[in-house]
């Protein structure tokens, strides 16, 4: 079965698939992706957000690993709260760099998946919900990624840390 599969994969990637991962979800595709601003989130601004999406997560009882980037992929602030599985961490930190990079929320490319379009494993993209983008004048200046709880919990606590920077 494992042979199968491998070989499934590899006929996949060499007849095109590499191709295919070029393109982005066709949801992902309905709405133009909003431009990187000249300049990225500050600790400061990483600080509210991380406080935001925690004071979520405890509201809720739900234990997370919070991480914020600036635009370019760069850690600015991580922390894990107390009880989170350690599995979280690069969770989380995945869900970021997948929003930074591709210009849009993970949930995007979960929904992609679930609806039968596998571009986004080829990609490399984190396709679970728990990352989102960082928007300041309608420009990306970082992206949060979430991890500890179920994907939809993942997402509500990273929504709760992109509105403070509002």
């Amino acid at each position: 079965m494992n042979k199968t599969f491998a070989l499934l994969a590899a006929a996949l990637v060499l007849t095109g698939g590499s191709a295919l991962a070029q393109t982005p979800p066709a949801a992902a595709a309905s709405a133009p992706a909003p431009p990187y601003a000249s300049r990225v989130i500050t600790l400061a601004e990483a600080r509210a957000v991380a406080a935001a999406a925690e004071a979520e997560a405890r509201k809720n009882g739900w234990s997370m690993v919070i991480v914020i980037l600036e635009s370019n992929g760069q850690q600015v602030l991580a922390q894990k709260m107390d009880g989170t599985q350690y599995g979280s961490n690069e969770v989380a930190l995945k869900k970021a760099v997948t929003a930074a990079n591709f210009r849009r929320p993970t949930s995007v490319f979960q929904e992609a998946v679930k609806s039968g379009t596998l571009n986004a494993i080829f990609t490399g993209a984190t396709a679970v919900e728990g990352g989102e983008l960082l928007l300041v004048d309608g420009k990306i200046v970082g992206a949060i990624g979430v991890s500890g709880a179920t994907a939809a919990q993942d997402g509500i606590v990273a929504r709760a840390g992109q509105a403070a920077l509002k």
